[in-house]
């Protein structure tokens, strides 16, 4: 079964692109560098991806958690299509799990994917066509894969991206760039920018948020995405006691500079408290401007500061059938995946299936 936006017109599981049968019985899935090892009725750490039967299925295609139009400056991105307009959309999942997150019911994403598992959910599916269409009727010149992270979502994203392209609209992928190359190399042809963080330069800093990360993994797929032929653009959000030295901050420039160009656009945002944060404070803007001149120090032409913003954040959004030719009641009936291999409950999770362990 491949099921692609072509025939996919109710909700339904999608084979992941990238897995890989081990001998050992169990098929790992390819997208990022947890490289989740799964068996019959697990998900992988994003929560998106389940094993049915030795096949790996991505479980929030077409789902979406949230929908808005911005301007493309608030991705942040700057020098690519500067007044144009996206519609921003995200699902659930994530391959961290970032203490000071904003988006934690979409990013993490557990109680949505939950009820998905269970063939409970309410949430809006949309199909491929749909989501090109809604974009087009908003009049704006792309769509944004954002609030949650695309790679989690990148079966759903290489079906909507060629649609995009034929419609006249690019594609901006806001990522953690925790992402196997694999994955890269498969959307490079249809993504045209990229908006990722550099989080820090520091491996403990990336471990505290994902025990498998290491920094040279992110700073790996952001150079890779731009040997490739994407438009790149970094972001940093500056977090008192955790990476606002003024010497991390000038060495972050220096990255950029040396691996993207001296004109490329870092964007600095600030801080503000969140979940395991909380009692951390809003970064002081004289600190942002002061990570500007060592991104001057170091020869960085473009570097933009955000006083007043930090992520890219779902907060007060419209409802999805709003941007939808849809009634709401028909939007968000309840999904149960209509696949074979799920069973009548329409559940996809070993522990929800009759004599199942919780």
């Amino acid at each position: 079964m491949n099921l692609t936006a072509r025939n996919l017109d109710q909700y339904r599981l999608v084979e992941t692109r990238l897995q890989e049968r081990l001998d050992s019985g169990a098929t790992r899935c390819n997208l990022c560098p947890w490289r989740c090892k799964l068996t019959h009725g697990q998900r992988g750490f994003c929560q998106a991806h389940v094993n049915r039967h030795g096949t790996l299925y991505n479980l929030s295609y077409g789902i979406l958690s949230a929908i808005d139009v911005n301007a493309i400056e608030e991705k942040p991105v700057r020098h690519f299509r500067p007044g144009s307009r996206v519609l921003s959309v995200g699902s659930y999942g994530c391959s961290f799990r970032c203490g000071g997150c904003h988006n934690l019911e979409i990013s993490w994403g557990v109680t949505a994917l939950d009820d998905l598992a269970r063939g409970e959910s309410t949430d809006a599916f949309v199909t491929p066509r749909e989501l090109v269409d809604a974009a087009l009727r908003q009049g704006v010149d792309g769509i944004a894969f954002t609030y949650s992270e695309p790679a989690v979502w990148l079966e759903y994203l290489l079906d909507v991206a060629p649609l995009a392209r034929d419609a006249g609209l690019y594609t901006v992928y806001v990522s953690n760039s925790f992402v196997s190359d694999e994955a890269l190399e498969l959307v490079a042809p249809w993504i045209d920018v990229l908006c990722s963080d550099i989080k820090s330069l520091s491996d403990d800093f990336y471990r505290e948020i994902c025990p498998t990360a290491r920094v040279d993994q992110v700073l790996g797929s952001i150079r890779k995405a731009r040997e490739l032929g994407i438009h790149v653009e970094t972001r940093t959000n500056v977090i008192p006691g955790r990476n606002d030295s003024l010497d991390e901050l000038y060495r972050i420039a220096c990255w950029v500079r040396d691996n993207l160009g001296a004109d490329s656009p870092w964007h600095i945002t600030r801080f503000f408290p969140a979940y395991k944060l909380s009692s951390v404070p809003a970064t002081p803007p004289e600190t942002l401007y002061a990570a500007r001149e060592q991104a001057r120090r170091a020869g960085l032409r473009n570097a933009y500061v955000y006083a007043d913003t930090g992520c890219d954040c779902a907060k007060e959004n419209l409802p999805i059938h709003v941007y939808l030719d849809k009634d709401a009641g028909e939007l968000h009936q309840v999904k149960k995946c209509t696949a074979s291999c799920c069973g009548d409950e329409g559940v996809v999770l070993k522990k929800y299936e009759s004599g199942g362990v919780s």
